[in-house]
C-alpha cells in the first residue's frame, strides 16, 4: 500500500518549514558577541584530587601555617599535625583560614573516627563552613541513622543530600564543592542568595540548591549582611576527625 500524507497534514507540515527559513532568514549574524577575552591555562593536578596551578593550598600535610585559632583569636590553629593529616584537638575549637574568601571551588578530604563511638550526631561530626556561615555537614553517616538534613553531605538543616555515599568509619572520603556567595546591596539587603553544589565520593549530592540563610542547628535561617569574603572554617564537635589534601580556587562572581 503507497505511502500518503492527508492533505490538512501536508499544509502542516509546509508551513511549519516556511516558519523555520522565516526564522533562519531574520537571524543576525554574530549576534551572540564573541568572548573578549581568552580563557587562562591552568595545568591540573598529576593525579585526581591533587590541587590545580592556580589553586590556593590551605593544608598540604605540612603545618596550619595558613589557618588560626577560633576560640583565642589571632592564636595559632591547635589541631594536631601528623603524617600529612591533621586531627581535631577535641574541646581546642574550631580553626578557620587567615584568607577570606567568597565564591569558590573547594576541595578537601576526611576521615571519621576508625573506632566508632556514639551515634547519630555523636557519631564522626564535624562541618565545613563557607564564609564562616554556612555549613556543609560532615558526618560518619555509614549506618548512622540521624535527621536527614543532619546527615553527612547536608546543607545543615536546610537541604538534605540527593543521596548517602558515605564510606566506611575510618576510610578516607573527600568533598568537591562549588559555592557562590550571596550578595547584598549597599543598605544590607539581599540580592541574591548563596549556592551548593556539592559532590561526595565522586557522587553529585547538592545539585545548585539555594541556601535559606545562615545554618543554625537551634532556629530557622536568615541572612544577615557580611563581607564579600570570609573564612573558611573546621567544626570541632568533639571527635578526632582527620582532614588532608585542603585546597581552594576563587571564582569570578560574574
Amino acid at each position: 500500500m503507497p505511502f500518503t500524507i492527508a492533505p490538512r497534514a501536508l499544509l502542516g507540515c509546509v508551513a511549519l518549514l516556511l516558519a523555520t527559513v522565516a526564522a533562519a532568514q531574520e537571524r543576525v549574524p554574530g549576534q551572540v558577541p564573541n568572548p573578549s577575552k581568552e580563557p587562562p591555562i591552568v595545568t591540573p593536578g598529576a593525579t585526581p584530587g591533587a590541587p590545580p596551578t592556580d589553586a590556593i593550598v590551605l593544608f598540604d600535610g605540612t603545618d596550619l601555617s595558613k589557618w588560626v585559632s577560633q576560640s583565642t583569636a589571632g592564636a595559632p590553629a591547635p589541631w594536631i599535625v601528623a603524617d600529612g593529616i591533621v586531627t581535631v584537638k577535641p574541646g581546642s575549637g574550631g580553626i578557620q583560614t587567615k584568607q577570606g574568601f567568597g565564591s569558590c571551588q573547594l576541595h578537601i578530604e576526611f576521615a571519621t573516627p576508625s573506632v566508632v563511638s556514639g551515634e547519630g550526631q555523636g557519631r564522626g561530626n564535624s562541618g565545613v563552613f563557607l564564609m564562616n556561615s554556612y555549613e556543609l555537614q560532615i558526618l560518619d553517616s555509614y549506618q548512622n541513622k540521624t535527621y536527614f538534613h543532619g546527615q553527612a553531605g547536608a546543607i545543615y538543616k536546610q537541604h538534605a543530600p540527593l543521596v548517602n555515599v558515605s564510606r566506611k568509619p575510618g576510610e578516607w572520603q573527600t568533598y568537591d564543592v562549588v559555592f557562590h556567595a550571596p550578595r547584598f546591596d549597599a543598605d544590607g539587603k539581599l540580592q541574591r542568595p548563596a549556592t551548593f553544589t556539592v559532590f561526595h565520593n565522586g557522587v553529585v549530592i547538592q545539585d545548585h540548591v539555594v541556601v535559606m540563610g545562615l545554618t543554625f542547628h537551634d532556629k530557622p535561617p536568615y541572612y544577615e549582611a557580611h563581607p564579600d569574603k570570609m573564612p573558611l572554617s573546621l567544626q570541632d564537635h568533639h571527635n578526632p576527625m582527620r582532614f588532608r589534601n585542603i585546597w581552594i580556587r576563587e571564582l569570578s562572581d560574574q
